[in-house]
């Protein structure tokens, strides 16, 4: 089993600026992250851009789409910033039905070395094995369909919308 990771940025691989007291975007912390946490599965991660979701545009997840359905995976998890993920997941959602399609991200970032992205890298991984097809969110410890999940802005937690 192969598994692609598109990374998007997000908090997840965000970097802090010591001097000047900003976080910015270099690399990605994907191949990092999955060392430091033995992962032996077979996986091939792709950037596709360095990003916040704020900043993220129709065009940017246009991009997203084209590559997921241009894959040769059917296992694919994306790394996204939290606060606009759920938007992506609905693009993605009513276009991808033969894959299984993972968005997760971190509220804290990985640079900061008390990250939950290792948590939900780790679920999402796992999800993305045993789910059927289809596009999830996999925060928290918990995986929601794409089209019954929001950001609880207040909590910082993902939930469902519909019970």
């Amino acid at each position: 089993m192969k598994i692609r990771i598109f990374a998007t940025g997000g908090t997840f691989d965000k970097e802090y600026d010591m001097i000047h007291g900003n976080l910015f975007f270099k690399n990605t912390h994907l191949q990092e992250i999955l060392d430091v946490g033995r992962c032996t599965i077979n996986i091939d991660i792709r950037t596709l851009m360095m990003i916040d979701s704020t900043n993220m545009t129709d065009a940017d997840r246009k991009v997203i789409l084209e590559n997921v359905k241009q894959c040769d995976f059917d296992k694919i998890i994306i790394t996204h910033g939290t606060d606009n993920m759920e938007n992506t997941a609905r693009v993605l959602g009513p276009e991808i039905k033969n894959k299984t399609i993972i968005l997760t991200g971190a509220m804290i970032p990985y640079a900061f070395g008390s990250s939950d992205g290792f948590f939900n890298i780790g679920t999402a991984l796992g999800f993305v094995q045993t789910l059927p097809p289809g596009v999830f969110v996999v925060m928290n410890g918990q995986y929601f369909e794409w089209n019954n999940v929001k950001k609880n802005t207040t909590t910082g937690v993902f939930e469902k919308i519909k019970k």
